[in-house]
């Protein structure tokens, strides 16, 4: 079987829960975009202590981060190009986990722990895509 036969058919049989799971991602995600909207110096700071301070880009790039968490989590909470707005956030997640908790590795670290749990559930929607109940569907059933 190929694998977007594969995909297809896992497509059919979306569980509910796995839509729940999507929109509290995507709410998390845009949550602490705005966080960090209102508190851009604590990711400049979180940026400039990580071993990204070389860059020199810490400025444009919390806004960017910023921005990313509020777009991409807005997209996979109604579920409108829910892959591509996955696979922004996945490189954003792994470098917080990489760069930014890198002190923090025990795994007792609630804020490491958090991010390993969003980046478990990106990979999962990377994979799966949004669901029936999702922007997504609706247009490949209807539209397309």
């Amino acid at each position: 079987m190929s694998l977007t036969y594969q995909v297809r058919k896992l497509d059919l049989t979306y569980p509910m829960w796995f839509t729940i799971f999507r929109v509290m991602l995507g709410v998390c995600l845009v949550v602490q975009g705005i966080y960090f909207l209102n508190n851009a110096q604590t990711l400049e700071q979180a940026i400039e202590s990580s071993s990204l301070h070389t860059l020199d880009l810490s400025a444009g790039l919390a806004m960017l981060i910023t921005w990313a968490h509020i777009l991409g989590g807005t997209l996979i909470v109604i579920g409108l190009f829910t892959r591509v707005a996955v696979w922004v956030q996945l490189p954003i997640i792994a470098g917080a986990i990489i760069f930014i908790n890198k002190h923090a590795m025990a795994l007792t670290h609630s804020d490491l722990l958090f991010t390993l749990f969003i980046l478990i559930l990106l990979i999962l929607f990377a994979v799966d895509g949004g669901g029936q109940t999702s922007m997504d569907h609706y247009l490949k059933k209807y539209l397309l």
